[in-house]
């Protein structure tokens, strides 16, 4: 049986796959993707998997992300795994990982926390549970709110 593409391969670019399913337009919000670019991005959703049941997929022609923008995905989908792809083939394949801490990529929820005030002080939060992800700020100890929301 011949595979089917359901979604065309990319020539230069990034592929993010195994994103947990329902996470992919989450994962283009954390990346500011609004649909404005000049490169092509490929959204799959619910797609079948052998590792999980369903699994979502973007793709993104003309860029290759970097550690912070890698760091920011591990937040929200910590099995993704990132293909860097040149002339259609894989030159690189690196699978996200959630650090113990996370330093300023994420504003903590409190309001009143130092990080949060004019105190030059990053803010940082602690990873206290991974699956699913949740945070605690390293600061206040408040456990954060809308992950999502809240990366910066």
């Amino acid at each position: 049986m011949e595979k089917e593409f359901k979604v065309s391969p990319i020539m230069n670019g990034t592929v993010i796959d195994h994103i947990d399913e329902g996470m992919a337009l989450k994962v283009l919000k954390i990346l500011h993707i609004t649909g404005k670019e000049r490169s092509i991005v490929s959204v799959a959703m619910n797609v079948p998997s052998e590792k999980s049941a369903r699994k979502d997929i973007v793709k993104i022609e003309d860029r290759e992300l970097d550690s912070r923008e890698i760091d920011r995905i591990a937040l929200i989908a910590p099995h993704a795994t990132v293909s860097w792809i040149r002339d259609t083939n894989v030159a690189k394949k690196h699978r996200v990982s959630l650090p113990d801490t996370v330093e300023g990529i994420l504003r903590c929820s409190n309001p009143n926390c130092i990080s949060n005030k004019s105190e030059p002080v990053p803010p940082k939060a602690v990873v206290t549970g991974r699956s699913p992800v949740t945070l605690k700020c390293y600061y206040c100890e408040r456990e954060q709110e809308d992950i999502v929301g809240n990366i910066i």
